[in-house]
């Protein structure tokens, strides 16, 4: 393809304005159209990003020649709806995490994109950060030794209330889908690159967690067995102020890092911190980005778009994944 990715925002909430400052600063994309659910909501979103074309229901942006890709923003339990129609339209597609709210879910999504032979990808912006791509490497180069226990935490207390999506079991809140896929897409990651692969299922996965008033999981957390007696200790929540870090520990010493989730948000520096056995101090790798996150997310989509899916996050990675959040749940 060539020239700029020409964009299209379905949904207009928190994160798809992140997305669309991100567009705007990416070196590949540029942000043509937004799709809402209202003709006001559509203007609003227009006017603060300069979007030129605005459509007031989701079906207009699909019908839009002008859009090559679509991101969709919608909350989780409307993922597979509009993935399919936009595949069926044609389009590109970078979905919000997680695909969709079940493994069935995301297996209809791929297999609509298949076969229209467009481009997918769930949108898990850390993958695609230069920390994440070092922090594998360092596993597999087996910086520490053998990898035996990875310590993920991704959990915050959301003062919302029961028609919020994050609190809202109808459309699929809860701690797990919202931010325990990350923890677990992390662990199937670094499991998998202790043995040269992509990524590692978990051979058992046992959960627990507590459920609120409105049946949404509040906090939860998970422990998972890999191949090679590699444990993960994962916990999450919507309903609980915890720390959100990552340790990865093994025979010969300790990954630590502070912001795994979230790296450089605007761009800058990121750190990963190597403490081996036996040394006095930590190692600290530090990682400079002058693209924010989102805007690096944005420009992997732009250079896997002919190949249909991207490495950082391929089909079967997401399919695995939501197979691992199907046990959890």
């Amino acid at each position: 393809m060539t020239g700029k990715l020409a964009w299209g925002i379905l949904g207009t909430g928190s994160i798809a304005r992140t997305l669309a400052a991100a567009i705007t600063r990416s070196k590949t994309g540029k942000l043509v159209a937004v799709g809402s659910r209202s003709e006001q909501s559509a203007h609003e979103f227009g006017d603060k990003f300069s979007v030129p074309r605005r459509h007031a229901t989701y079906e207009a942006l699909l019908a839009d020649d002008d859009v090559d890709i679509v991101y969709i923003s919608t909350p989780h339990s409307l993922h597979a709806q509009w993935a399919i129609r936009a595949a069926e339209a044609g389009k590109h597609i970078l979905c919000e995490k997680p695909l969709g709210v079940n493994h069935a879910q995301a297996m209809a999504i791929i297999e609509a994109a298949e076969r229209a032979g467009i481009f997918l990808m769930e949108a898990f912006m850390y993958r695609c950060h230069p920390q994440t791509k070092k922090l594998a490497s360092l596993v597999r180069d087996k910086a520490i030794g053998d990898i035996r226990l990875i310590e993920a935490a991704f959990s915050f207390a959301a003062n919302v209330g029961p028609e919020q999506r994050l609190a809202n079991n109808d459309l699929a809140g809860g701690g797990i889908l919202d931010v325990g896929c990350y923890t677990v897409s992390m662990s199937r990651l670094l499991a998998g690159a202790a043995h040269n692969q992509a990524f590692a299922e978990p051979i058992e996965v046992k959960g627990v967690g507590v459920l609120g008033p409105t049946g949404i999981d509040e906090y939860a957390a998970a422990t998972l067995t890999f191949p090679g007696g590699i444990l993960a200790q994962l916990s999450c929540g919507v309903r609980l102020a915890h720390d959100s870090s990552l340790r990865i520990y093994g025979t010969e010493g300790r990954i630590t890092l502070a912001s795994p989730w979230v790296p450089a948000r605007d761009g800058g520096t990121t750190v990963i911190s190597v403490k081996r056995h036996g040394a006095k101090e930590a190692n600290d790798i530090r990682i400079e980005t002058e693209a924010g996150l989102f805007s690096i997310e944005v420009d992997t989509v732009a250079e896997h778009i002919a190949a249909g899916q991207a490495p950082e996050v391929s089909w079967a990675d997401t399919l695995g994944n939501m197979r691992a959040l199907d046990r959890w749940r």
